[in-house]
C-alpha cells in the first residue's frame, strides 16, 4: 500500500475500512460470521454493537436481510447459528440497482424507446 492510500484510509470510509475502524475491530471485535457476498460480521464483548466490514463497495443494500436483522437487533442469533426458514417464492437478495442499467424501468420508459422514436413525444425545437 502507497503512502497515497494510506493517507486516503486515514480519512475516508467510502472505499474500505479505516484504520480507525480495524483498530477497534482488531482490539474489541468478535468475528460472528460472513455472508456470500464475502462481508464479514462482528460484535463487541458484551454485544452492545454491531458492524459490518464490506468486501468491497460500502453500500448499505448489500447486507443481506438475515445480517441486517442481526445488525439492529431485531434477532439475537447472527443467521450463522439460527439461520431464517427460508420460504420457496423468496428470491435472493439482491443489492440496490438504481443508477445501473439493472434498474426497473416501467413500459413505456424513455430508457425503453429512444425519444425521436416516441409517437407520444415532439422534441421542442427553437425557430
Amino acid at each position: 500500500m502507497g503512502l497515497g492510500q494510506s493517507i486516503k484510509r486515514i480519512f475516508t470510509w467510502w472505499d474500505g475500512q479505516t484504520y480507525g475502524t480495524q483498530l477497534w475491530t482488531s482490539r474489541k471485535g468478535v468475528r460472528v460470521g460472513q455472508d456470500a457476498q464475502g462481508n464479514i460480521y462482528y460484535h463487541n464483548a458484551d454485544d452492545s454493537r454491531r458492524w459490518v466490514i464490506y468486501n468491497g463497495e460500502i453500500e448499505g443494500s448489500r447486507v443481506s436481510p438475515e445480517w441486517h436483522g442481526w445488525l439492529h437487533h431485531t434477532w439475537d442469533e447472527p443467521p450463522t447459528e439460527a439461520p431464517l426458514p427460508r420460504k420457496s417464492w423468496e428470491k435472493p437478495h439482491q443489492p440496490n440497482l438504481t443508477g445501473t442499467m439493472a434498474a426497473y424501468a416501467p413500459a413505456g420508459s424513455i430508457r425503453h424507446v429512444a425519444p425521436a422514436t416516441r409517437k407520444d413525444y415532439d422534441a421542442w425545437t427553437p425557430e
